[in-house]
């Protein structure tokens, strides 16, 4: 292409097009663009790999050159189906790579299952070459299960926290809503991917190329590696309540070894009965429910995201006997955590018997086994 001169200084320029309502953000020519292979593992999150990419076109266009540049792969190079059905066309397969790229896992639903050995295998192969890794969404699964995370600090998505740190107990897991530890990066799903790509740009050409780009996107409030993923929990209850935020905290940081409601209420300066009537008021559920609840939703993702048994899923969600775990589960769920895991009781090893069950069991009346107090 011909680049003509500019007609004051007859000084070379770039042939650009500027950026809708934007000038170009000048920046330093690059020899060759920075590469990002995608990998889109099937049923991967659209919206991650999306915020991910985005940013990267738009580094492209605001600064009038190719700073980026991309491939789109699945380990067959056939086209792969994300989560909400749309199904993307690739550039590779699970191809040999430079040592310059980086390679992005994008993951989504059943990342355990969308990961098989020959992907955990050319992962390596690219890492031990030199390639940086990184994981969208669950894709932090698939890197972490091919041993890449291994001392690493790294974050993934809040609802698949809990699995993860029973799976992979080398890795420092993080809640922030991404993190960068050397040449290993993760983010956790949904916008977390913008914010991820826009900490990169800023990196490699400066803040004032990322704003632009956040500019681009509309995206006013970028947030960093020490910001965490989930709302605050009086914006997640909708209710601005010191106390009881604390309770709640407390509820949440203590899941396989409960605290009892009495030590609760003392350890915020108030009577139980006193506790009782905060959550009743606010929350219209007792403390002991709301924590039964806070405790029988992790126990659901363990045993949707995990290949623990039932026993240790109950074990590690502070129910004393299996027994009881199963009660409180088809009182809350409608269904037995046999069933939810789609295995039936006679198959799974030291699954109890199911005919204990009361049909016309209440949650408000099952009380924590209290051996498992403080």
């Amino acid at each position: 292409m011909r680049i003509p001169s500019s007609p004051r200084s007859g000084a070379p320029r770039a042939h650009t097009r500027p950026a809708p309502s934007q000038g170009i953000v000048r920046v330093p020519v690059l020899e060759r663009p920075r590469r990002y292979i995608f990998l889109l593992l099937d049923r991967f999150t659209m919206m991650a790999f999306a915020g991910a990419i985005e940013p990267l076109r738009l580094a492209n266009q605001v600064s009038g050159q190719k700073l980026y540049g991309w491939k789109l792969a699945s380990e067959d190079g056939a086209e792969v189906t994300c989560s909400n059905g749309s199904r993307l066309r690739v550039d590779m397969g699970l191809d040999e790579i430079t040592r310059d790229d980086t390679v992005m896992v994008c993951g989504g639903t059943d990342v355990a299952e969308a990961t098989d050995k020959g992907i955990l295998n050319w992962l390596r192969r690219e890492a031990r070459r030199g390639a940086a890794v990184g994981g969208l969404c669950t894709g932090a699964w698939a890197v972490a299960k091919a041993g890449l995370l291994d001392g690493k600090r790294a974050t993934i998505h809040w609802e698949n926290q809990d699995s993860f740190l029973e799976d992979f107990e080398e890795v420092k897991l993080m809640k922030s809503v991404f993190v960068i530890d050397g040449n290993r990066l993760t983010s956790a799903g949904g916008t977390a991917s913008i914010d991820l790509m826009l900490k990169i740009i800023a990196r490699d050409h400066g803040e004032g190329l990322a704003n632009t780009v956040a500019d681009q996107l509309i995206y006013n409030s970028i947030r960093t590696d020490q910001d965490s993923q989930r709302l605050s929990i009086p914006t997640r209850i909708g209710v601005r309540h010191p106390k009881l935020a604390q309770v709640i905290s407390r509820m949440e940081a203590n899941i396989e070894e409960p605290v009892s409601p009495a030590r609760l209420a003392e350890e915020v300066g108030m009577s139980t009965r006193q506790l009782e009537r905060l959550f009743r008021r606010y929350l219209n559920r007792s403390p002991k429910r709301y924590y039964m609840e806070i405790r029988l939703q992790k126990a659901r993702n363990l045993l949707m995201q995990t290949e623990m048994s039932v026993i240790n899923v109950a074990l590690a969600c502070g129910f004393a006997s299996p027994s009881h775990f199963s009660k409180c589960y088809r009182a809350h769920y409608q269904t037995t955590p046999y069933r939810e895991r789609g295995a039936s009781a006679a198959g799974e090893s030291g699954a109890p018997p199911e005919d204990f069950l009361d049909d016309d069991c209440d949650l408000t009346d099952i009380d924590f086994p209290e051996e498992k107090f403080e």
